[in-house]
């Protein structure tokens, strides 16, 4: 499989909102003062009177987006993933988790990926923190093309609350121009039997280059798009973790909560199956290059290939 041109999930995010403004009236998008770095700016652009900035006020923007979302609005909230999953964690738990209020919480900057800005500002928590409240759907897409598809597909979304993970660095495209994003569904991306590789985000197109690799060792891996998280799709997951007896999962996040734990708890459950976990290991983050820290943290090719006998070994034993 072919990857395509490198391009920011947040530019896809903001330029697909701008757009979706002009079909429906009713989506307004608040900010805490990072319209830029968001993209949100696109959409203030175009419509000035429907884009609030509240100041560095991240849990007032949450109870302000639950008002307007039961007032008939259809607010998307964006900030760094740092302040939407933590600073105003309670905030989202109280007014629009419990009361399963639909509001639209698309934050950038998640992961390792967010580089020099380091530790302070790269979140690696917020999936665990997103998918353990109840009535949350929780979404990574898996590049710019999956971020326009789920930003149109929440727009009309009015059954609760959604939390989209996005990111500040660009990196290839996966899915065509004719991709069409369904809310709960995997996508088989490439077909095989030795291995399972569940990926999300960045991930996702790390897990096919090492695809390719592991192809030259003799090992076919099955890489599937894991861009919703919650809820997960049982069906499809259960069908490759059956057929090849053996699981990667791999995501910019802890290893811890996320991903891995999600699909660990879903095995453990129905289908005990072998897993191994690629992702930051009960660390923190630090200052540098997006790319050297998703090698320095095993988040790259390698870390995915070194990862596939690892665990084949021990399935077999």
């Amino acid at each position: 499989m072919k990857l395509g041109r490198e391009e920011a999930t947040r530019d896809a995010y903001g330029k697909t909102l701008a757009e979706l403004g002009h079909s429906d009236e009713r989506i307004v998008v608040l900010t805490a003062d990072l319209a830029g770095s968001t993209k949100t700016s696109f959409f203030a652009k175009e419509f000035p009177e429907r884009f609030f900035n509240m100041g560095v006020g991240e849990a007032d923007m949450m109870g302000a987006a639950a008002g307007l979302a039961m007032d008939g609005y259809r607010p998307f909230v964006s900030t760094f993933a740092v302040f939407a999953a933590g600073k105003a964690w309670e905030q989202i738990r109280q007014v629009i988790a419990y009361p399963k209020v639909p509001v639209r919480i698309v934050a950038t900057h998640a992961g390792v990926t967010v580089g020099e800005d380091g530790a302070s500002h790269q979140m690696l928590e917020d999936i665990n923190n997103m998918r353990v409240l109840p009535n949350i759907t929780v979404i990574v897409p898996s590049d710019a093309i999956e971020a326009g598809a789920v930003t149109r597909c929440i727009a009309s979304y009015d059954d609760g609350p959604v939390y989209v993970r996005l990111s500040r660095a660009k990196f290839p495209l996966v899915n065509s121009e004719t991709y069409n994003f369904k809310l709960g569904e995997a996508s088989v991306l490439a077909s095989g039997s030795d291995i399972s590789i569940f990926a999300c985000g960045i991930l996702v197109s790390v897990a096919i280059e090492a695809r390719e690799q592991l192809m030259k060792e003799g090992i076919g891996a099955e890489v599937i798009n894991v861009s919703t998280i919650k809820p997960l799709d049982r069906e499809t997951l259960l069908c490759s973790a059956k057929k090849t007896g053996a699981v990667i999962t791999a995501e910019e996040h802890q290893i811890i909560g996320g991903l891995g734990s999600a699909v660990c708890e879903l095995l453990a459950c129905e289908l005990p199956t072998r897993v191994l976990r690629v992702g930051v290991r009960d660390r923190f983050g630090q200052s540098g290059e997006a790319g050297e820290l998703l090698s320095y943290y095993g988040l790259d090719v390698n870390g995915v290939v070194q990862a596939a006998p690892q665990l084949l070994e021990n399935s077999n034993g």
